[in-house]
């Protein structure tokens, strides 16, 4: 059913993995800012790379990671409305989501049949699509809206792909052949679904909704 699915149920599925990968970036990620954690944004990567990777086991479909990335990022914007914080306050962390969903798109755009075949190549592609959105945040981000860390990298890319973007690669690199795994997992099912659409539609819309609301939740007690 997945695979090839009619354009509500591709729409679901982007609404769906892009509302969870949203989720883990707001409650995942201020979870761990909160701790102190050191890779923070390391397994913030690897994670939306799993969670995309599952999806493009899924779909096949290359531009998928980027759809949900732009999901991902709007759930993040929530903060806006429901903190009445500026858009500057979480332009880098958006673009940093969306630049990692655009790196994968891209790199599945040459790569996917070669991911469908090797565990090696997921691995690879994971950590090739992590440092081309670490390449792209140094750039851009630079000139958004950089926190005082990214500006200690300021005019040192390789210094920036030395501290973080091979941290972002590793952790890609391990995540991504787990979250395809899951979406193989899921594609097993897909003759279970199709013969019972009602049901598929009424939980990807209760796990879209859920995901939204806790969202929210966890963006009001103001992490």
């Amino acid at each position: 059913m997945y695979g090839r699915s009619g354009s509500l149920g591709i729409l679901l599925g982007v609404l769906l993995f892009g509302s969870i990968f949203g989720l883990s970036e707001v409650a995942l990620g201020d979870g761990l800012k909160a701790t102190g954690f050191p890779y923070r944004s390391a397994l913030l990567t690897g994670m939306g790379m799993g969670i995309m990777g599952a999806a493009l086991a899924l779909y096949r479909k290359p531009a998928i990671p980027f759809t949900i990335g732009l999901v991902g990022a709007s759930v993040k914007l929530l903060a806006i409305p429901i903190l009445g914080i500026s858009i500057m306050c979480k332009a880098n962390s958006c673009l940093a989501v969306a630049l990692e969903a655009s790196a994968l798109s891209l790199v599945a755009f040459v790569l996917l049949r070669g991911m469908d075949r090797s565990i090696y190549i997921r691995m690879g592609a994971g950590a090739l699509a992590a440092m081309l959105g670490a390449v792209g945040f140094f750039f851009i981000g630079m000139r958004v809206a950089p926190c005082n860390y990214l500006l200690s990298f300021q005019g040192n890319l390789s210094g920036f792909l030395g501290t973080e973007g091979s941290l972002w690669a590793a952790f890609s690199a391990l995540l991504l052949p787990l979250g395809w795994w899951v979406g193989e997992k899921i594609k097993e099912k897909a003759p279970l679904f199709s013969e019972r659409k009602p049901l598929y539609y009424f939980a990807s819309t209760s796990i879209i909704f859920l995901s939204l609301g806790m969202s929210a939740w966890v963006i009001g007690l103001g992490f």
